[in-house]
């Protein structure tokens, strides 16, 4: 049997996942069908059945120096592989289904705040065709809490201005409705009437597509990371910045001017409420900085004393 062909259907097509994300799961398992032939260890996946095989390949990686996030994402990838296969009644046990992953370490999402924002915004000039773009995509991004795919993604036919309101096709096959404000409303009004017409008006398709570069063709998540760049550049700033910073930005900002988390949740597209408590830590860490700066009290302990 060809189990990588199987594999990679049940991910793309039963599980919804993201062709990058498939290819990060074959490679994994790729990665253990090469361990075991070259160790001799079994003759292929399917007789791989003993637990010490996975054991020896647990020890196999962090001998290695594979870091701890690394390992955990191949154990969990060769665990799912082998749940699928008892689903599919081609084995009866998962070796890595003991198998216990490295704990790694929380790290709390990098965020703007609410200054850095305004400074891109104001280092654009909007005066320009791709100045006006750019101005959006930033909007969107910030605005919205939108991955950079789901940009991407945006067909004019997903605006919903009247009700003030996108479709949103998200990770998983999972489509959401993200509400705009008015300030993105005009912004869109301008782009669709003044801007897009004349960017399409560069190629020669019929591009349904919201977002286009500067050949009036699909705007590419590496087209979006380039343009952020150029924000960046023109600010004269040297941090780096990537669509999912501004992702992560917008759900600590809504926390942190009183949200709900379960609001925050449905916006981000998180399909589990455990995805998005990370924000909570920011929001909490941003608040007690803001506090302890601001509070007369904080900045004078030994006055009374």
């Amino acid at each position: 049997m060809n189990y990588f062909e199987m594999f990679e259907h049940y991910l793309s097509t039963i599980k919804n996942y993201s062709k990058n994300t498939t290819t990060s799961y074959l490679k994994d398992l790729e990665d253990f069908n090469n361990f075991i032939l070259s160790e001799g260890l079994a003759e292929n996946l399917e007789s791989a059945v003993r637990p010490r095989l996975a054991r020896h390949y647990l020890a196999h990686l962090e001998e290695n120096n594979y870091s701890k996030k690394t390992v955990a994402r191949k154990i969990s990838s060769l665990r799912t592989f082998y749940n699928y296969l008892i689903s599919e009644n081609i084995v009866d046990t998962n070796i890595f289904e003991t198998i216990e992953t490295p704990k790694i370490p929380k790290r709390l999402p990098k965020v703007l705040s609410d200054n850095e924002i305004n400074y891109l915004f104001k280092a654009i000039n909007q005066n320009t065709i791709l100045g006006a773009r750019n101005y959006l995509i930033l909007e969107l991004l910030f605005s919205c809490g939108l991955r950079a795919s789901e940009l991407t993604n945006i067909e004019i036919k997903d605006l919903q201005i009247s009700r003030k309101q996108i479709l949103i096709h998200g990770k998983g096959s999972k489509d959401r409705f993200v509400p705009i404000h008015d300030n993105l409303v005009e912004l869109l009004q301008d782009y669709l009437t003044n801007i897009r017409p004349k960017l399409i008006a560069k190629s020669d398709s019929n591009n349904e597509k919201l977002l286009l570069n500067y050949r009036g063709e699909n705007l590419t998540v590496r087209g979006v990371q380039k343009i952020l760049q150029k924000i960046l550049n023109d600010a004269n700033e040297t941090y780096h910045i990537s669509p999912h910073m501004l992702r992560h930005s917008f759900a600590t900002t809504l926390l942190n001017h009183g949200a709900d988390l379960r609001v925050v949740q449905e916006l981000l597209g998180h399909e589990h409420l455990k995805s998005t408590q990370i924000y909570t830590e920011v929001s909490n860490k941003t608040l007690k900085e803001k506090y302890d700066k601001l509070h007369p009290r904080s900045n004078n302990k030994d006055e009374d004393r």
